[in-house]
């Protein structure tokens, strides 16, 4: 097990952390940083490998035809580096909880080194993500956490022998947290027995911690942290809320299916090795219980039953991969999709249904996947050094849907391409790979494009919805021909430039669209755009 130091900062180490406030409390002899300087949390939104994702379709799992446009018009809307207190840190995102306008996100080191970190993301605005708070443990992993009711609550481990106040190496703490802020003035802890703490689960009435290895789940009041209950569990890794009660991946055993009173009811075998202190989840869909199985993939258990309903199989990622770090880590459904976090054979989509899930595909992600949480039309992958990967799913609003009623859904090729003289409508949420109109179309719904939109001369595109156009590493335009029309009501988002040839125009409607051009606006001519829009990038 890794041991924990906590001390502490040294005076030598304060003089060279000038926009970083170090706080001290003599009761539990904490060593924290809360990282002040607006610049560095800014810094920590990188855009490098933002825009449009593919999703790699093993041996046409799907069952399409070759070039037919594909599901999921995901894209990727920004990474947020993994922080850094000191060179050599080497911390990679361990978890994240999402509520609301905001993205907590738990950070440790991997190897016998201890340190974490926390960060808040503010995900109120897709086109602008912003980090709004930091806090580092320079001597903890921070494992899991869950944000409810105004705090935060972390888990991680404390070596119990170095510590005056730690009575046991996993702790759990209570940090008061505020519109994308967090206060280290009344920090409340924790702890119990286990190696390492590794998953936090918020009920009404009390917060739950899982310990891992000779661990417990342990039930503590959510004011202050005081033990209510206290179950031992020989390998806890993993604790998630059932319809009844609640669940505990036990590593070794199988899912335990409790009450909240933390008495059980019966036990769900799972026999298969999920490694030596790795982190594996456990997610209870639609009656389903997934677990993340390690190389065997994900499990999908009735919930009701306990019967084992099929194995969901790690792909083959298409770059190809050492077999040792083809391992599922983590697995999350949202909404029937599930979203398996796989390490080096990265992060793959299925659809759950009556009869089970079927196989969507890999998506086009760097790195490896290590963890992966999914809720409303976001997704977020931990890949490791490449940092936290933000995925929004781009799903069509409810009254989006309503307005697109009527219009055929698009099932065409992904090589939309709109003859002279001739009038379409569809309605769809696609991913493409180029549009060309010479005559009319209009496209109701989610669509992305890998390449180029071409608008030929006197031809008319409208759109109402979203549309996000190449990636930012690899510039793709939208490109509106002479005497052409581009009619926008919705978001749309441009990895390269919008081009207006000479009597070209663009009319925006209504008061909400909003355009993203992260190259230029070239207007030509007699070009002109008019209506009312949020220029995100100012780049008018």
């Amino acid at each position: 097990m890794k041991h924990v130091v906590w001390a502490i900062c040294a005076l030598a180490l304060l003089a060279g952390c000038s926009d970083q406030t170090t706080i001290y409390q003599d009761n539990l002899q904490d060593d924290l940083v809360l990282e002040t300087n607006p610049n560095a949390l800014a810094a920590a939104i990188s855009y490098s490998q933002a825009g449009v994702l593919g999703i790699y379709e093993e041996n046409n799992a799907s069952g399409k035809a070759p070039d037919e446009a594909g599901d999921y018009p995901l894209t990727l809307i920004a990474s947020v580096s993994p922080p850094s207190y000191q060179a050599g840190d080497n911390l990679t995102a361990s978890h994240v909880d999402l509520d609301g306008a905001f993205a907590y996100v738990a950070y440790n080191t991997v190897g016998e080194t201890y340190s974490g970190a926390v960060d808040v993301v503010n995900i109120s605005d897709p086109h602008n993500p912003r980090v709004t708070a930091r806090l580092f443990y320079l001597n903890a992993d921070i494992n899991s956490l869950a944000y409810a009711n105004g705090y935060l609550y972390i888990v991680g481990g404390v070596d119990a022998e170095t510590s005056a106040t730690a009575t046991a190496n996993s702790f759990v703490a209570r940090i008061p947290a505020s519109n994308g802020t967090l206060s280290t003035d009344a920090i409340t802890y924790g702890f119990q027995q286990g190696y390492n703490a590794t998953d936090v689960l918020v009920l009404a009435d009390r917060i739950l911690v899982s310990s891992g290895k000779e661990g417990s789940i342990t039930a503590y009041n959510p004011t202050d942290l005081t033990i209510l209950d206290e179950a031992f569990v020989a390998d806890a890794r993993s604790v998630a809320a059932t319809p009844t009660g609640i669940a505990v991946l036990d590593a070794g055993t199988g899912v335990r299916l409790w009450n909240t009173d933390l008495t059980e009811n019966s036990v769900v075998a799972v026999t298969t090795d999920l490694g030596e202190a790795t982190k594996k989840t456990l997610t209870v869909g639609d009656g389903t219980l997934l677990v993340a199985e390690a190389d065997r993939g994900t499990g999908l258990y009735d919930l009701g039953s306990g019967e084992l309903l099929e194995y969901l199989p790690i792909p083959i990622h298409p770059d190809g991969v050492e077999a040792d770090a083809v391992v599922t880590n983590a697995v999350v459904s949202n909404e029937a999709v599930i979203f398996m976090a796989n390490g080096g054979a990265g992060l793959c989509i299925s659809e759950e249904d009556a009869n089970g899930a079927d196989l969507v595909g890999i998506v086009e992600l760097d790195g490896s996947v290590n963890y992966v949480a999914s809720q409303g039309d976001y997704a977020f992958a931990a890949t490791g050094e490449g940092g936290l990967q933000i995925i929004k799913l781009n799903r069509p609003s409810e009254s989006l849907e309503s307005r697109c009623e009527g219009l055929d859904k698009y099932r065409g090729s992904s090589r939309m391409e709109i003859a002279s003289g001739t009038s379409e409508a569809y309605s769809g949420q696609k991913r493409l790979n180029t549009i060309d109109v010479f005559g009319e179309l209009l496209l109701c719904g989610s669509w992305t494009v890998n390449n180029d939109v071409e608008i030929a001369a006197d031809a008319s595109m409208s759109l109402y919805g979203t549309l996000a156009v190449g990636k930012f590493y690899r510039k793709r335009d939208i490109t509106v021909g002479e005497g052409s029309v581009l009619v926008i009501e919705g978001d749309v988002t441009i990895y390269g430039d919008l081009i207006l040839e000479d009597g070209a125009s663009v009319e925006f409607l209504g008061t909400e669209s909003v355009l993203d051009v992260f190259g230029q606006v070239v207007q030509k001519g007699n070009a002109t755009i008019t209506g009312t829009f949020r220029d995100v990038r100012g780049v008018f």
